[in-house]
């Protein structure tokens, strides 16, 4: 008797604890995972779950796809030819132009954001706006 009722307050607990992670969570603005990508012969689809779009980026004559970075709300891909992004602002993907021999050094993508340090700038993406940012280093 002891142990059921034990087991149901643990049970009922365990739920109250679920429902105030979740409502902390909530009210900290941790952002759901939205966007999705796919991998076609000769384009990346971004698939945006918040706004319902799908946004194509076609590859040049021989862009390859270097490194890719997805966070919950926003995704960075770095090509031989450029950076490209795309976030919860729908508008779709964004690009900035690579600068001859730039390397990519460090990167952190996070929720809607995007940090990339590159051997010759420090570059951002906001994903909620859809633009890029850059100084040199």
């Amino acid at each position: 008797m002891m142990n059921r009722l034990l087991g149901k307050v643990l049970t009922a607990g365990s739920l109250s604890l679920l429902l105030f992670v979740t409502a902390v969570a909530q009210a900290e603005g941790l952002v759901t995972k939205t966007i999705f990508l796919v991998d076609e012969d000769d384009k990346i689809v971004a698939a945006n779950t918040e706004t319902g779009q799908f946004f194509d980026l076609k590859l040049n004559a021989k862009e390859k796809i270097e490194q890719r970075y997805v966070a919950n709300g926003v995704a960075v891909l770095v090509t031989n030819q450029r950076f490209a992004g795309v976030g919860s602002y729908p508008s779709g993907w964004s690009s900035l132009r690579r600068i001859a021999d730039e390397k990519v050094v460090n990167s952190e993508v996070v929720d809607r954001s995007a940090l990339l340090v590159t051997t010759d700038r420090i570059i951002t993406f906001n994903g909620e706006r859809g633009s890029w940012s850059e100084t040199r280093r």
